[in-house]
C-alpha cells in the first residue's frame, strides 16, 4: 500500500505553495522542466514564491497591520 503524506499548513504557507506551483507550472509550460533539472526547478520555484511573498508583505499594509500600529 502507498504511504500517504498529510500536511497541516498555515494560511500563508498554503498561499506560498500555490504561488510556487504556479511558477513551476510556468517552467513546465515553457518546456524548461526535465528529469535532470526537476529538483532544481522545484527549489527555484519555492524560493521565488517566498521572495515574492516577502516583497509583497513589505509593500502592502493590511487593515490589521494598520490597526496594530495605532
Amino acid at each position: 500500500m502507498t504511504e500517504e503524506t498529510y500536511l497541516n499548513l498555515h494560511q500563508s504557507e498554503g498561499i506560498a505553495c500555490q504561488m510556487a506551483s504556479r511558477i513551476l507550472a510556468a517552467f513546465i509550460s515553457s518546456g524548461q522542466l526535465n528529469q535532470a533539472n526537476e529538483d532544481e526547478l522545484v527549489e527555484r520555484s519555492a524560493k521565488l514564491a517566498i521572495k515574492l511573498a516577502l516583497k509583497m508583505d513589505r509593500m502592502i499594509q493590511s487593515d490589521n497591520e494598520k490597526d496594530d500600529r495605532i
